[in-house]
């Protein structure tokens, strides 16, 4: 084979090489920016709590539809009404973007002391239509985030009064039931509009 002829050989061969690398580039998978995406999604254990409106509230209350799940409380003056501000703005961003799924903003309180159904409704209300606000017995909630790896404790202020602390986390729920994603503090709206189809789409 002449010089010429080898050349053009390493030449094409070059381009073809080049081809299938920008190919498979092209399909590779876009990665979530900050939500962790759980290999073997988890059941939700049974709980027996209620929503804003008194209804039941249970595990199959999390089954037909996608839900981000975020654990606070009405009274808390900072982490939580951020964090519900920024869901209610990424599920605007959705909606603005002509997203065929849209995701259910779920509020449970860690303070069922003072989070009656009544002061749930309003807060929730607040973030936008179509949100659920869940309380109950301190012992039924106690039973889902110890199967989530929720962590909540009261936090003494002064005299009677108290606030809580608690995990920042916000987890996906798929229309299994199932605990499929979670993000992690800090939040931001691009993160979830991004990662959101993703996580969707995985499961």
């Amino acid at each position: 084979m002449s010089r010429r002829n080898i050349l053009i050989a390493v030449l094409l061969g070059g381009a073809i090489a080049a081809g299938i690398v920008i190919a498979t580039m092209s399909r590779a998978p876009v990665e979530p920016r900050s939500a962790f995406i759980i290999p073997l999604p988890r059941e939700l254990p049974e709980f027996s709590l209620v929503d804003q409106f008194g209804e039941p509230v249970n595990a199959d209350t999390f089954h037909g539809q996608w839900d981000l799940v975020f654990f606070g409380f009405t009274q808390c003056p900072d982490i939580c009404p951020t964090t519900m501000q920024i869901l209610a703005h990424a599920k605007r961003e959705l909606i603005d973007a002509g997203s065929n799924t849209l995701p259910r903003i779920v509020l449970v309180s860690v303070d069922p002391e003072r989070d009656t159904p009544e002061i749930l409704g309003r807060y929730v209300d607040y973030f936008g239509e179509g949100n659920l606000g869940v309380g109950g017995e301190l012992g039924e909630v106690r039973k889902l985030t110890a199967a989530l790896g929720i962590y909540f404790e009261k936090a003494p202020i002064d005299g009677d009064n108290y606030g809580v602390d608690h995990s920042a986390a916000v987890l996906v729920i798929n229309p299994h039931g199932e605990f499929s994603a979670l993000f992690s503090a800090p939040h931001s709206v691009a993160n979830y509009v991004h990662d959101l189809a993703i996580v969707m789409e995985h499961n």
